[in-house]
């Protein structure tokens, strides 16, 4: 049965956490990204942090976030991204509508990953950061 379902591929979606230099109580904001030449409809965001902190066991607070549509090549700042969540596992869990169709991808960014070493440029943001697709 599971061979007749069929699961499209996620393709030019992202979701990126870049120094932000906008806001001034703000140091890093998480972003979705759209690379595709689409919009994306009924754009559900559901975010939460989880990991080992101090030898126990921790899990943040889970944040939805919706947006009825994301245009073509365009961006949308999510929540920002504070230190103490830096050393956790940050997860965003991103479900959309093309032509009707259902589309989800979960990202994770670990630990580590969000580092200035690792920060690229993004483009469509003109903003450094640490991006997945």
């Amino acid at each position: 049965m599971k061979k007749d379902i069929d699961i499209p591929k996620v393709e030019g979606v992202g979701i990126a956490i870049v120094k932000e230099n906008e806001y001034e109580e703000v140091d890093l904001m998480a972003y979705i990204i759209n690379f595709n030449n689409y919009d994306l409809k009924n754009v559900m965001i559901s975010s939460k942090g989880y990991g080992r902190q101090d030898d126990r066991k921790v899990k943040t607070s889970s944040f939805s976030h919706f947006r009825e549509e994301l245009k073509a090549q365009s961006t949308e700042a999510l929540e920002p991204i504070s230190e103490e969540v830096l050393g956790l596992n940050n997860e965003f869990f991103v479900t959309y509508y093309v032509d009707g169709v259902i589309h989800d991808k979960k990202f994770v960014f670990l630990p580590e990953a969000i580092q200035p070493e690792n920060f690229i440029t993004i483009k469509l943001l003109n903003k450094e950061g640490v991006l997945i697709k």
